[in-house]
């Protein structure tokens, strides 16, 4: 089976790496903001960057960057900004055309017909306007595809899973939408760490459940800072500019 993956809304490749850590090889990149592709580009130096906006990116062209054809692919990854969804924005939805991106993303899916796919986003599309973004994206991912006389059909879920619970420094609650159109059961991962005031503990499948990773465990160790560089303080200026440009 192929370990090729279609990283869609790539930002400066986070994501990539943990699947490239998880054994996956990113085919093609997909994403708009020119100093994310510069990171992208150098990093990655090997594997091509479409620099642009996904709704005028046709998914051949995807494919035909990533040296693919429809059914081919592992997966498709990706988090659509995510604003218009945030607890801390305007909560605008679907109503704001960042919101929609998400649908986006499902074409990209139904038109490339991977293995499977994972969405991450922030924990309130869940709930925003009770659910209406969240069912819209679950009714589109589940619909039927016809291709070449035969009729696929993704199978999803979605869950909240906080980095916390699984060792990382910080809590961050997102919204992860998984599907596969090969009929394989899917089960989220149980969390590896948790508030224990001892050592270790066990959960309730009898996992070991580990104390949270502390932002002192992380950095404590650490030199005391230096001031910030000329470089940084430049591209912190321009963050607000990026924001109402791009939307993030």
């Amino acid at each position: 089976m192929s370990n090729k993956v279609i990283s869609l809304f790539s930002g400066a490749g986070g994501l990539d790496i943990g699947f490239h850590d998880a054994g996956f090889e990113t085919a093609v990149l997909v994403e708009r903001d020119s100093a994310c592709c510069q990171t992208l580009r150098t990093n990655m130096p090997d594997v091509p960057v479409i620099e642009g906006d996904i709704n005028e990116i046709t998914t051949e062209t995807i494919l035909a960057a990533g040296h693919l054809k429809p059914l081919e692919a592992a997966l498709v990854i990706g988090g659509p900004p995510c604003q218009s969804f945030s607890l801390a924005g305007k909560r605008m939805g679907l109503d704001d055309p960042r919101g929609k991106l998400v649908l986006e993303f499902i074409r990209v899916v139904r038109e490339a017909l991977p293995v499977g796919f994972v969405m991450e986003n922030v924990r309130g599309l869940a709930n925003w306007e009770h659910g209406r973004a969240l069912a819209a994206i679950m009714e589109e991912a589940t619909l039927p595809v016809k291709y070449k006389g035969r009729t696929y059909r993704y199978e999803v879920k979605h869950q909240v899973l906080n980095s916390a619970s699984y060792g990382a420094p910080q809590f961050r609650e997102r919204i992860f939408i998984v599907g596969n159109r090969i009929h394989v059961p899917f089960e989220f991962p149980s969390p590896t760490h948790g508030d224990v005031k001892k050592s270790s503990k066990l959960d309730l499948f009898g996992n070991e459940v580990k104390p949270y990773v502390t932002v002192d465990d992380a950095i404590g160790n650490l030199p005391p800072a230096t001031p910030p560089s000329e470089i940084a303080l430049r591209v912190a200026g321009t963050i607000k500019e990026r924001i109402e440009k791009h939307g993030y």
